[in-house]
């Protein structure tokens, strides 16, 4: 049993991945849901600290529970005699999605200030941020900075994320302008990556040394533009579709426990494919890129779906349940210290997984954080302090 990477096999389809790489509507539907919160934290004169409590622990909560999943997972492995390398292999490929959670919460930290400043200048703070990132870029190239291309997980993602704003207040304007906004991002991103020194896939890095997202390019903000401008001209037409209870009632269960599905889809392809496996490797010996991979790639899918239902719908729960009212809401300064906390612990733990890394133990250094700042900044179950009764 190995791993390959398709997009390096069969290079033509490095263009798909312009359609597959979802993470800039990831950010800009969480610029929307942001805006909005804070303006019903506004009405209900919450203040950061409790707005902040209630958007971190929707995120951290369900991704507490695959973390610690993983840990047992691969306590069980290594008790079994299964080598560090399998352990780590197997344990990056299942935490993979967690990535864009370690910097969406410094995005969702920064959000109000962020929010004040789309209010206050439109547009033009969109474009900032976005002009850091093209120069980023830039020295990254010509320079030879690559060091300095880390900082456009800051830059290019507050950037998408400001697109969300523009959205809520509802300044991207009619279909007309929006497919204008579109063919825009999808020319930019054509001339970056033809005429300039960018790869083609939006996702993994198929040229080595050389990749669109490790770390963010420009290309994801010509991305999102291209792709948020053609599914926001589609809103209407969208909204009329969903009028029917039913397709609403989909929707809406499906949005319920969008964050459970996103982690967990890879730890259940994994879990399938040791199933396989140990069964004698039905259906794992098929090459990749031949016509039989190919046509069986819809059959693939749709077990992999029937079995990633029931594991959202059990564990979707953990991403609703609230805090609780008469939880303590911890300061700003300790929240900020803890969510840090959490998000260096998945950086390392989506880079090198469990039982890898370049010095020992750093999974268990990571694990720590992670305990650590979940408990200080009141997100780990079971360890909110309750409010005194009167």
């Amino acid at each position: 049993l190995a791993s390959g990477a398709l997009l390096k096999e069969e290079p033509q389809v490095q263009w798909l991945t312009w359609l597959f790489q979802v993470m800039p509507i990831f950010f800009i539907v969480g610029g929307y849901s942001n805006a909005v919160s804070l303006e019903s934290a506004r009405r209900k004169n919450v203040g950061y600290a409790g707005w902040l409590v209630t958007r971190l622990h929707r995120l951290v909560a369900p991704l507490l529970l695959l973390l610690f999943t993983w840990a047992a997972i691969a306590a069980i492995m290594h008790w079994f005699g299964v080598s560090n390398p399998v352990i780590q292999m197997t344990s990056q490929a299942a935490l993979i999605p967690t990535w864009f959670l370690a910097i969406y919460i410094v995005v969702v930290i920064l959000a109000p200030a962020s929010y004040a400043f789309w209010r206050r200048y439109g547009f033009a703070s969109f474009w900032a941020f976005a002009f850091v990132a093209i120069i980023v870029d830039i020295l990254f190239f010509v320079a030879d900075l690559r060091w300095l291309g880390w900082s456009n997980y800051f830059w290019v993602w507050l950037a998408v994320h400001h697109l969300g704003f523009a959205w809520r207040d509802d300044r991207m304007g009619g279909p007309g302008r929006l497919l204008a906004y579109s063919a825009a991002g999808f020319a930019a991103l054509w001339l970056m990556i033809v005429h300039g020194p960018y790869p083609v896939a939006m996702v993994g890095a198929p040229d080595e040394g050389l990749s669109n997202t490790l770390p963010p390019k420009a290309t994801l903000l010509a991305l999102g533009i291209f792709q948020f401008g053609a599914l926001l001209a589609l809103e209407a037409p969208m909204r009329r579709l969903l009028n029917g209870l039913r397709l609403w009632a989909a929707t809406v269960l499906i949005n319920s426990m969008i964050m459970t599905v996103y982690l967990w889809h890879i730890t259940v392809m994994v879990v399938f494919v040791a199933v396989l496996f140990l069964a004698g490797g039905p259906g794992l010996g098929i090459e990749p890129g031949t016509a039989a991979w190919w046509w069986s790639r819809p059959l693939w899918i749709l077990m992999l779906l029937m079995l990633l239902l029931p594991v959202a719908l059990l564990l979707s729960p953990v991403e609703r349940r609230s805090r609780g009212a008469d939880a303590v809401v911890p300061s700003p300064v300790r929240q900020v210290a803890g969510a840090a906390m959490i998000g260096l612990a998945i950086a390392l733990l989506a880079m090198f997984g469990i039982r890898g890394g370049p010095v020992a133990n750093l999974d268990v250094a990571a694990y720590v954080l992670l305990i650590v700042g979940a408990g200080i900044s009141g997100l780990l179950p079971g360890f909110a302090r309750k409010k005194a009764r009167q």
